[in-house]
């Protein structure tokens, strides 16, 4: 049972009080409370007031969360403005105390207000985020390359299509990537933006990790010398009775045509001594396992939800995005904090959409949270029916929601935040 305290204080964190949330932070996640100054003052880098909350029992942190500004694209390349969670933790001793909930529901509303559309989190574990309106929007896979099988080691890395792959330094990196980014971002529902300081994180010119290791950066460049993918990896250094036993893994890896990403793969199973590639985190219907002559060799390893969406303004997310068909749908959205609840009109055409409040009767009931996963175009309206969280209130509802919200390819968050 939750028990309320009113005495625990949740208020915005101050720039000099910043130590102690981290600090709070990194218990929260079992990690070493100890914060070094080279860490304290890259942090202060991300700093925005407001943004920062903080639980406090008699001046000491118990309970953090953080928010930032983000563009999530939706289904047809449109971006919204999302407020994006992250940081958040509820001390061991503090728990069942409804401190999350509280901070919460202090962010949600603040977001609603700036005019966000959604907002968005990675979830640590599944049962927590349903309860503030969030759905499972995004799954994520994870692959293990068995090299070998592939028969690629033995093959070397020139592209067959013109294009050519070169090694790059992190400054390369930050040159070419946030544009490259951009356009794997517009026609990727679900993707999410990266400012320049996920650059800079992500190629250690601003170093949170003590532990930092460089890795290595390549880019495959088109005939005509434009850059379209790119790919951070590391590798280890593993040999058993003089044979090579190495595991290259990759942190990311963008590319804005097929054939970028086909020529990165292969180069990385071509490597000398490399005998596994882990992909790192991919879309769930990735191409990658086809992109090899034996699709056996690359094993599932972890398959999870990724992304979790709550939607704000459920009229201006269904008219952000496109539609597969043409029809009319009226929803009975369910949010029990009040934040986007309420009957809705929705008119969809290869045009776009139109959304309006209406008092007409409704085709599907749904939680806010399952809104979500069924407005990135991911879930079936008839699967969540057959589970009992959408309820059909006209036959073949959920067939006709399908029609117009499911995409030909599933929707895939390629960052953790």
């Amino acid at each position: 049972m939750t028990r309320p305290h009113p005495d625990i204080e949740i208020r915005p964190v101050t720039e000099p009080e910043l130590g102690d949330w981290l600090r709070a932070v990194n218990t929260g996640f079992l990690r070493p409370p100890t914060v070094p100054d080279s860490e304290l003052e890259a942090r202060r880098t991300q700093f925005e007031p407001g943004r920062f909350l903080g639980a406090f029992d008699g001046g000491r942190c118990v309970a953090t969360f953080r928010s930032f500004d983000q563009q999530l694209t939706a289904v047809g390349g449109a971006a919204v403005p999302a407020d994006a969670v992250t940081g958040v933790t509820v001390t061991a001793t503090h728990r069942r105390r409804g401190l999350l909930t509280r901070m919460m529901a202090r962010d949600l509303t603040a977001a609603k207000d700036r005019g966000d559309v959604v907002a968005t989190l990675i979830a640590a574990e599944y049962p927590i985020y349903g309860r503030y309106g969030f759905g499972a929007a995004t799954w994520m896979t994870e692959w293990t390359i068995d090299v070998p099988r592939t028969g690629l080691d033995r093959r070397g890395p020139v592209p067959e299509d013109g294009g050519r792959i070169d090694l790059v330094d992190a400054e390369d990196v930050r040159k070419a990537g946030p544009e490259l980014h951009e356009r794997v971002r517009r026609a990727q529902p679900g993707a999410v933006s990266r400012n320049e300081m996920w650059w800079r994180i992500n190629t250690g010119a601003v170093r949170l990790d003590p532990s930092w290791t460089e890795p290595y950066y390549a880019a495959y460049r088109s005939a005509d010398g434009e850059v379209e993918g790119l790919v951070s990896y590391g590798s280890d250094d593993n040999w058993h009775d003089k044979q090579p036993h190495n595991t290259a893994s990759v942190n990311w890896l963008i590319a804005s045509t097929p054939a970028a990403e086909r020529a990165l793969w292969r180069y990385l199973c071509s490597i000398d001594w490399i005998t596994r590639v882990t992909s790192g985190w991919r879309a769930p219907d990735d191409l990658l396992p086809f992109f090899l002559p034996d699709p056996r060799a690359a094993r599932i390893t972890t398959q999870s939800d990724w992304l979790w969406v709550r939607v704000l303004d459920v009229v201006r997310a269904l008219e952000a995005r496109t539609y597969e068909g043409e029809g009319e749908l009226v929803l009975e959205v369910a949010d029990r904090d009040g934040l986007s609840g309420g009957r809705y009109r929705l008119e969809a055409s290869a045009e776009g959409g139109s959304c309006t409040p209406t008092t007409a009767d409704a085709d599907l009931t749904l939680d806010v949270g399952d809104l979500a996963a069924l407005w990135l175009g991911d879930e079936s309206a008839v699967r969540l029916a057959a589970l009992g969280r959408v309820r059909e209130e006209r036959a073949g509802a959920g067939r006709s929601a399908d029609a117009l919200l499911r995409t030909s390819r599933r929707p895939w968050c390629p960052d953790i935040f």
